[in-house]
């Protein structure tokens, strides 16, 4: 029971994120800068929060949670103080969730990505003004598996996963949110209003399936994701919506599970930190990118990316080397 609660509470906060605080606000304030900041900035702070205060885990989510499901009741009509509020409980919950998932299978971990993905793609037309029913059931449903989530006093992690710098989870974090923020709003391509919700659907599972099933070499992986963002960004601009709903779900469900992967070997303490840049700067920054109009500087960062890769690649190859002399 404990293990489906953990799995139920993973897939409906990642939904409460997606449906409410990352696409319902920001295209209800008709994505204003100046309003929206405000949730972001909470955000930071509630991810430091998250390690800060010092009563147990389990307090923290059920405090976080309790705020969250009030503040929902006021969805749409946030206050900025109200937004700023919200940032602080949903930035809370996001290392306290994470650091939930190292008591997680392979198995119920891809089960709550899975519903995650599915839900909020199936979702993703609803109305964002008439969202408020939604959030607060997810909240809810959250707040109720919490109550029974496993009580384990060692968490052991496989320490066969790679672990990724911070760095490349920003890129990554930065490409996908450029590109989604980008999609939203594109009239001309709009693969989730558009008739190919099952595709999307069908390859957000097929990349978790993928991510987790099949291991490949760290310097693989992260090229293996570059150039699926390359293929998701030229799809794009190509205007073929088909394929960039095959590969564009792929990716963002491969990435994910890998990054969920690496931070499961770092504590509380990291997690919050590697949320502000992760959960905040990068999906901002991406964010921007979209309101600017800007994305076509996009491909100058693939090759930012690109040239990070090799080299890490090139040192490793050069330690290898050494030690082998």
């Amino acid at each position: 029971m404990s293990k489906i609660a953990l799995t139920l509470f993973i897939a409906f906060e990642l939904c409460y994120y997606l449906l409410i605080a990352q696409t319902g606000i920001v295209e209800y304030f008709s994505s204003n800068i100046f309003l929206i900041a405000f949730l972001p900035m909470g955000g930071v702070i509630g991810s430091l929060l998250s390690y800060y205060i010092k009563i147990s885990n389990q307090q923290k989510i059920t405090i976080f949670l309790c705020m969250q499901l009030i503040l929902t009741f006021f969805y749409p009509n946030f206050s900025s103080f109200e937004l700023f509020l919200l940032g602080i409980s949903v930035g809370a919950l996001a290392p306290l969730l994470i650091n939930e998932l190292k008591k997680a299978s392979i198995i119920e971990l891809g089960f709550a990505l899975s519903i995650s993905y599915g839900i909020g793609t199936l979702l993703f037309n609803y109305d964002v003004s008439k969202r408020e029913f939604i959030g607060v059931a997810f909240t809810l449903i959250a707040l109720l598996c919490s109550t029974q989530l496993p009580k384990l006093k060692e968490i052991k992690t496989n320490n066969s996963i790679e672990s990724y710098s911070l760095f490349i989870m920003v890129l990554w974090i930065f490409l996908d949110s450029a590109l989604f923020e980008t999609l939203s709003r594109d009239v001309s391509i709009p693969i989730w209003r558009g008739g190919y919700t099952f595709e999307i659907v069908i390859f957000h599972i097929l990349g978790v399936i993928a991510a987790l099933k099949f291991n490949i070499q760290k310097f693989e992986k992260e090229l293996f994701i570059v150039i699926l963002f390359a293929l998701s960004y030229l799809f794009y601009f190509l205007q073929e919506p088909l394929l960039l709903s095959i590969v564009y779900p792929f990716v963002i469900s491969y990435y994910n599970v890998t990054i969920l992967q690496s931070l499961l070997k770092k504590d509380l303490k990291v997690l919050a930190i590697y949320m502000v840049f992760i959960g905040w700067i990068a999906s901002g920054a991406g964010l921007f990118i979209a309101l600017e109009n800007i994305i076509l500087f996009v491909p100058i960062i693939f090759l930012i990316s690109l040239i990070k890769v090799l080299n890490s690649q090139d040192t490793i190859q050069s330690k290898e080397k050494e030690c082998l002399n």
